[in-house]
């Protein structure tokens, strides 16, 4: 159960947490393969085979395993090497991959994601905590957090504990004072759970869970955590 007594800040997962993130990967996807058509027609036809695309980036993680954590860097190297094998500028890549950016930050929020953030911000430092790369401020979304923590600027991403602690340190809280909410039962909830914070799982698609050691509370969506929050308030917790 939780504890609400102990909470002075909130770190708060990004995809699939606040917006539904594969249907912007599909449309950045889209958005590349457009422009590489018109500037770089080989390298599309590469890349409209997925065989040929997977080994590319496979490539690319094997070579560079120091960019692991940072998937921007690995989609901008497999676009160069993709350029290069078939024998177009690699320079072009930097250019392309803007083009996938852009769109990829072109989310749609849930329902509850504003005003919940707007909720929870005006009561605690929010901290985003993601393994991915979303800019959340080409999102808009940068005044509702005191801090964005990426496993790509970090140099580790979650469950490790060290990404965790360090969005405590980020909001000026010890890791027990922290809640961490999220929707992937492992990187989240248990990643959090080991760095010592309570954890919101958030299962909007009522998935089973899983594991033996389970989250503080379960919520099927924002709205349910701040009404909580809220009947806590009213008490006086």
């Amino acid at each position: 159960m939780l504890d609400l007594k102990k909470i002075k800040a909130i770190s708060l997962d990004l995809d699939d947490t606040l917006w539904p993130v594969w249907p912007a990967i599909e449309r950045a996807e889209k958005a590349l393969d457009s422009w590489l058509c018109q500037h770089a027609p080989m390298t599309a036809a590469l890349f409209a085979n997925p065989a040929a695309r997977h080994e590319v980036r496979e490539h690319v993680t094997r070579a560079r395993p120091e960019l692991k954590h940072d998937m921007s860097a690995v989609r901008r190297e497999a676009i160069r090497l993709a350029l290069y094998r078939s024998q177009e500028d690699p320079l072009l890549a930097e250019s392309a991959f803007d083009v996938f950016f852009d769109e990829r930050n072109r989310v749609t929020l849930y329902e509850d994601a504003l005003l919940a953030l707007q909720f929870l911000s005006a009561r605690f430092p929010v901290v985003a905590l993601s393994n991915g790369n979303a800019d959340i401020e080409r999102i808009g979304l940068k005044p509702y957090f005191r801090a964005s923590i990426s496993a790509q600027q970090f140099g580790v991403g979650k469950p490790d504990p060290r990404i965790f602690h360090a969005a405590a340190g980020a909001a000026d809280a010890a890791p027990h004072e922290v809640l961490h909410i999220g929707d992937d039962a492992r990187l989240d909830v248990l990643g959090a759970r080991n760095a010592g914070m309570q954890t919101v799982w958030l299962n909007r698609a009522d998935h089973p869970w899983e594991h033996a050691e389970t989250p503080h509370i379960t919520v099927g969506s924002l709205t349910e955590l701040c009404d909580l929050l809220s009947a806590e308030d009213a008490i006086g917790v």
